[in-house]
């Protein structure tokens, strides 16, 4: 039967690791964030602004998992493979249910940002899969790791504009009309920019129920237009840090040689 208990054995160094077998602390919280992505989507999708509150306070409380299993296993000594394979993943799963869920929720967000969004995610967690196959270490780049933290933030801003919209009965769907009037989603979000910018100068935002209702109007929009870019550069600039996990597999002594050139001549 399978061993549900945390153990830990110690390791040559008279470190702390965990057995691959056993669940731990980091990978409970990781399963528990998977499973929230079903109780946060259904809030979400719900029209009142109190569901959308609990689905706010609910991807929150996901994104801290995020930061204390990571903390917990570096602290605790507790790193798994599956815990390094899973977290990741986890993260992914929950961001592009959001950004699914924001496609029908706001009709700001193009399919082509959730798109770059999703094949980047596709595509490192593919390269995630073969380095566990040849027993690589992929390197965290310091872009990849900006990319996160805006996208993260980019999605908790959009949700709270989306609560605030909830409230807001008269809120009207400007894009959907716009569209039909032959204009781009870009020139639209454009338009209410300046429009922000104008009330701004002349301190009239405040004054009329239109004037608070702007910043709604574009916000989403060119949040998920800079979160796009920035996760379109650090794939590429992951990529070109991992490219050599693309290359064809190399013997030991093979890779020994690239590592250092000297055992060349032994």
């Amino acid at each position: 039967m399978y061993n549900w208990n945390i153990q830990w054995s110690m390791t040559g160094r008279g470190a702390s690791s965990v057995s691959e077998r056993k669940i731990t602390i980091p990978n409970i919280l990781t399963f528990l964030r998977i499973l929230a992505i079903p109780f946060f989507l259904y809030y979400l999708l719900l029209p009142d602004a109190i569901s959308r509150f609990i689905a706010l306070a609910i991807f929150v409380g996901a994104s801290l998992t995020d930061f204390l299993d990571g903390f917990l296993a570096r602290r605790l000594k507790m790193e798994t493979k599956l815990g390094r394979f899973l977290d990741p993943l986890a993260d992914k799963f929950l961001v592009i249910a959001t950004l699914i869920a924001f496609l029908f929720l706001d009709d700001q967000i193009p399919l082509w940002m959730v798109l770059v969004i999703i094949a980047r995610d596709f595509l490192i967690t593919f390269m995630r899969y073969l380095a566990i196959r040849r027993g690589y270490e992929l390197k965290t780049t310091r872009l990849a790791k900006t990319k996160t933290a805006f996208q993260m933030l980019s999605i908790v801003l959009i949700l709270m504009i989306l609560v605030v919209r909830s409230s807001i009965p008269d809120m009207e769907r400007v894009y959907t009309q716009g569209i039909l009037e032959g204009k781009t989603k870009t020139a639209i979000a454009t338009e209410h920019l300046q429009e922000a910018w104008t009330s701004l100068k002349s301190q009239t935002i405040t004054e009329t129920p239109d004037g608070r209702k702007v910043f709604a109007r574009f916000v989403p929009y060119f949040l998920m237009y800079i979160t796009a870019v920035v996760t379109l550069l650090s794939g590429v600039r992951y990529i070109y840090s991992n490219y050599q996990i693309f290359l064809p597999p190399y013997t030991s002594r093979q890779m020994a040689i690239k590592k250092d050139p000297d055992k060349s001549n032994e």
